[in-house]
């Protein structure tokens, strides 16, 4: 059985090889049949369309068509002719087809018909047989080739940074522990702790929540790196914004200052867009016409002003607005949400730390552009973030997008040891532990900064999927790790 030698249904629509034979191999979306001929819609993932094979009666036993139901997979060889009907250019008209696995039509849980995304999340396992998440993972295989084709083309070093570190690089302490011991009974120390001497790595451990601190020893090398690989958040958060396993995208860049920073990140980002626009049209098309179905049974005044190609093209097209944290908390201050009381978290002075609703505000009702937001202060931010000269605020960056909120954030990384040595020790994170982190400090600093992208965000915003949980293939939510 030759499998290597099928032929991809994309590549028969892009080639209409008329008069071919040819094989093709998929799973049957629908058949419809009477006593002359069936009609079955094949599909293998590689492109959004189906593709009409047309079987006669007299050429396929009846007990091969039989088993040709919803879901069943096929190997069929046959002649590309000319279709008689609208939709499609050609068609195959079958001389054999072998059911290389059969699906009973009385379980099968995806038939022909419109399926919620609740239940989808419920089989994980075959949701990416939908036209939906057929998609949405075309989508994302695109977008996490074009991040490496950009930094790529642009000579920055791809690196894998550890996914088991010692460090806690955001200094939230919601970290997955890793160990070896016997969880029920783990060796105790003389004062009753935990003896972490007696684990694998001797010391506790844990999955990472960043690659940015190993990214900045590169950069500092390598001068231009970037990580593209999964992080760890252990946040009890039922949101449609949050996982507890996620794919993070963090270039670090020696010589870089923070307009040089802001400067790349737009230009990433608009890169993404555009690349997903040329490559994914008929995806995007088809999750655009998807979206448009569930805003008609929205009220009027809660329903999209832009279309999702018209949202991406608007993004990728206008410059972002650029100011200082500072300057929208006036905004904020101002707004008819904040003074009507309508924002669940009001703003009231200086130091508040902007949640979702007033990021997608400044977005969505006051600039209507993605907005990249400075100069935040240091007391809401970490403590790598270069403090800038008024001792209040620190060289901070995030970017803002429409229907997300924070999509990017990022700084200048602080290059001054003294700085960063009592930055440190004023938020107890322990110096003799990051000696290492320090060193870069001691021999051969220089002005650096990065960012990091939340990958399944940015698939989120291309894809216009309102729930992260369905922009990776198995999310990874509290009570939730089924697949």
């Amino acid at each position: 059985m030759a499998f290597n030698k099928r032929i991809k249904i994309k590549t028969i629509l892009d080639q209409h090889p008329i008069g071919s034979e040819i094989t093709l191999m998929g799973w049957v979306r629908t058949k419809r049949s009477n006593k002359n001929v069936s009609f079955i819609a094949l599909n293998d993932g590689s492109i959004i369309t189906n593709y009409q094979v047309v079987a006669d009666p007299n050429l396929i036993a009846e007990d091969i068509l039989k088993k040709c139901t919803t879901g069943a997979c096929l190997k069929i060889t046959g002649t590309v002719v000319e279709s008689q009907g609208a939709g499609q250019a050609s068609e195959l008209h079958a001389k054999s087809i072998e059911v290389l696995g059969e699906a009973d039509p009385e379980k099968y849980p995806l038939q022909p018909k419109k399926h919620s995304l609740e239940f989808l999340r419920e089989i994980a396992h075959l949701r990416m047989r939908t036209n939906t998440f057929g998609a949405v993972f075309r989508v994302r295989h695109a977008l996490a080739f074009a991040v490496h084709q950009y930094f790529n083309d642009k000579g920055f070093f791809y690196i894998h940074t550890p996914i088991i570190t010692a460090s806690d690089a955001e200094g939230a302490g919601e970290t997955f522990k890793v160990t070896t011991l016997d969880i029920a009974n783990p060796p105790r120390t003389e004062e009753g702790s935990v003896d972490f001497k007696q684990d694998f790595f001797e010391r506790e451990a844990n999955l990472t929540v960043s690659g940015q601190l190993e990214g900045e020893l590169a950069a500092l090398a390598l001068s231009e790196i970037y990580t593209f690989g999964p992080t760890f958040r252990a946040e009890n958060s039922n949101t449609t914004r949050h996982l507890a396993e996620f794919w993070m995208i963090e270039p670090e860049m020696a010589f870089y200052d923070a307009e040089d920073n802001a400067d790349l990140a737009e230009d990433f980002l608009k890169y993404l867009i555009n690349y997903a626009l040329k490559n994914c049209k008929e995806d995007l098309q088809f999750l655009e016409n998807r979206l448009l179905d569930e805003e008609k049974s929205k009220p009027a005044d809660q329903r999209s002003e832009m279309g999702l190609m018209d949202k991406l093209k608007f993004v990728a097209e206008n410059e972002f607005v650029r100011i200082t944290y500072t300057e929208a908390i006036e905004i904020l201050k101002r707004s008819k949400p904040n003074q009507k009381k309508k924002f669940q978290f009001l703003i009231e002075a200086w130091g508040a730390d902007l949640q979702s609703e007033h990021e997608r505000f400044l977005v969505e009702k006051h600039f209507k552009k993605p907005v990249i937001l400075t100069d935040y202060p240091k007391e809401i931010k970490s403590f790598y973030m270069r403090q800038n000269e008024d001792g209040k605020t620190v060289a901070a960056m995030d970017i803002l997008f429409p229907g997300i909120g924070e999509i990017v954030g990022g700084s200048q990384r602080e290059e001054r040891m003294d700085l960063l040595v009592s930055r440190m020790e004023e938020l107890g994170i322990p110096t003799d532990e990051m000696w290492w982190f320090l060193d870069t400090r001691r021999f051969g600093s220089t002005p650096h900064s990065g960012f990091g992208l939340g990958f399944e965000r940015m698939v989120q915003f291309v894809t216009g999927m309102g729930n992260i949980r369905d922009v990776i293939a198995f999310p990874r939510t509290p009570g939730n790790a089924e697949f």
